[in-house]
């Protein structure tokens, strides 16, 4: 019996809500998508897809410690490392490709947050149809970019 009072009290808030928006107009509670693509405002803490940025000189700053790989739930995010010579002779460990597959990431935020480096992060962009799913497989590594100077 108080399910089904809890149902009916439920019903009864949603349609006050509706009928208060029905009846207060100067309110706009929808949005005309895709038309205002321009003017769309979404929120600060939304979750698009993971990035790499990379500065003006077309370097990042991964070191390609695997931790994102790692947090990963499901195995979205792969890292191909190298190792590449410093000058004084050492071998050290540095990223030769990040794969990202966009159509397997749950957007869970985990590997921003393993990230030691700060060196990606979640994008706004939310527009992923395509028809070809090879497409949603991306490489975030700019061609060339290497780590920025000072970043261990």
């Amino acid at each position: 019996m108080s399910n089904i009072f809890q149902a009916s009290r439920s019903l009864l808030i949603g349609m006050k809500r509706t009928g208060y928006y029905f009846t207060h107009r100067r309110e706009i509670i929808t949005q005309s998508y895709p038309e205002n693509r321009q003017v769309l405002g979404l929120p600060q803490r939304f979750r698009g897809e993971v990035v790499m940025p990379h500065d003006e000189n077309n370097e990042h700053a991964c070191t390609g410690c695997t931790a994102c790989e790692l947090a990963c739930p499901n195995g979205t995010i792969k890292i191909v490392t190298k190792f590449e010579t410093t000058a004084d002779g050492k071998k050290k460990k540095a990223l030769d490709t990040f794969v990202y597959h966009l159509e397997l990431c749950t957007m869970c935020n985990l590997c921003i947050e393993a990230c030691p480096t700060d060196a990606i992060k979640m994008a706004q962009d939310f527009e992923h149809s395509v028809y070809d799913r090879s497409l949603l497989t991306k490489k975030l590594n700019l061609p060339g970019s290497k780590i920025r100077e000072g970043v261990e």
